[in-house]
């Protein structure tokens, strides 16, 4: 027997620039792009973030995707039409030093197997000035999806990652950079009936793509963050997901996460199952898919029907929904991530992602608290957790003392 200090360790809680479009005017970050960034440096600052996770992504004035076809509009925090050279950088740092703050990693949600070879390449050329810039900054991570090609099925896009998206993480290794994969099968982005549109979306695919990284030497650079409202859409839980993947032996593989929950409508699960709505979603006109945005929005009933994004904490405490895996039990989803994953705790980030439509502000004075509040909940939560933590699996196993009680237990709801 030995005596064990009480020495909990608490991941750093930041929060992603998308939250906030417009909180720079698009006149004014149009004409000094950077100055979006030093913005949202500062406000993350006031919400009591450690981290800033900073959105980047083509300016709407070259994107493929009009808005109005988005379910949450993506933001370009990072504005990436002109270089980021070493004065951009310098002036951003300079930012990150007045405020205390730092940059979690910069994030690129796209489909990057997109199945037209020039959008594919465009896309393929932005990451790259993702890569550029997150290095200009000391940045060790770059944060997005894998895609789909939607006119291959899903076992033949396997060869398309390997053959497209294996040299983009060869560029990444160059730099020596991380991309880490957040698993939304991404269902709205296209009007057919296909649910999967990225093809890492669940334990079992990233476990394949992280065997073709590693044929290629470029498995180190092949990570998820883990998002566990999608976990939820899928019907799953996280602690089972997180003890497959020990199971599997690729409980490593999780390298960061973004805090986003999932409700689910249970009458919406009545009428349509989890694969979302299937006919008359309003998506196609006249016998083929609408070429208006607009409608082009209604692909998301696959999700919206069944479920909505929970900011954490501004869903009510439900211990029957978390037993159905109807929403997340964030208290578990950080237990489990610290006896079952391969974590450098301190230095895993914990970004907030707001996606909850009813809150989805533009406007920083109403929001800021709303934000403010989601980072205290988590910030506690993971306390709580790294508390909970230390004391069983630490200070009271150093004294054979046993655990109370039986708690939640993988493959079983």
């Amino acid at each position: 027997m030995s005596i064990r200090t009480f020495e909990p360790k608490f991941m750093r809680v930041g929060i992603l620039s998308a939250a906030l479009q417009e909180l720079t005017p698009r006149e004014v970050r149009d004409a000094d792009p950077d100055r979006a960034i030093e913005d949202w440096i500062a406000f993350a600052a006031e919400l009591g973030a450690d981290e800033l996770q900073l959105s980047a992504a083509l300016h709407p004035s070259e994107t493929d995707v009009p808005p109005d076809a988005m379910l949450d509009p993506v933001a370009n925090t990072l504005d990436l039409r002109r270089p980021f050279d070493a004065a951009r950088a310098r002036r951003v740092q300079a930012a990150l030093e007045t405020n205390g703050i730092t940059f979690s990693d910069v994030a690129y949600f796209d489909n990057l197997l997109h199945h037209d070879p020039a959008v594919r390449r465009k896309k393929h050329e932005f990451l790259r000035r993702v890569f550029d810039a997150a290095s200009a900054l000391g940045v060790g991570a770059v944060c997005g999806f894998v895609g789909r090609n939607a006119e291959l099925t899903l076992e033949q896009n396997l060869a398309e990652f390997e053959s497209a998206f294996v040299p983009l993480l060869e560029d990444a290794k160059s730099r020596r950079l991380v991309f880490r994969v957040e698993q939304c099968p991404m269902p709205g982005w296209t009007t057919d009936d296909s649910f999967y549109n990225n093809i890492a979306y669940t334990p079992g695919s990233w476990i394949a793509l992280h065997r073709i990284c590693e044929r290629h030497k470029v498995g180190d650079q092949f990570r998820i963050h883990y998002d566990p409202s999608h976990a939820i859409l899928m019907g799953q839980d996280t602690r089972s997901v997180f003890q497959y993947l020990k199971d599997a032996g690729y409980n490593f593989l999780i390298a960061g996460f973004h805090v986003k929950g999932q409700v689910v409508d249970a009458r919406g699960v009545a009428a349509w199952g989890y694969g979302g709505q299937t006919i008359q979603r309003g998506d196609w006109k006249n016998g083929r898919p609408s070429p208006d945005a607009a409608d082009q929005l209604n692909a998301w009933k696959k999700q919206v029907v069944l479920a909505e994004h929970e900011l954490p904490g501004t869903a009510r405490h439900d211990p029957l929904a978390y037993l159905q895996n109807r929403t997340v039990d964030w208290l578990d989803h950080q237990l489990a991530a610290r006896e079952l994953l391969q974590l450098d705790v301190e230095k895993t980030p914990l970004v907030v992602e707001h996606e909850y439509p009813k809150a989805r502000i533009q406007d920083r004075t109403r929001l800021a608290p709303i934000l403010q509040g989601s980072i205290a909940f988590v910030r506690r939560i993971d306390q709580a957790a790294a508390s909970m933590y230390a004391l069983q699996h630490e200070v009271l196993a150093a004294q054979d003392i046993p655990v109370q009680g039986t708690g939640r237990q993988p493959y079983r709801s």
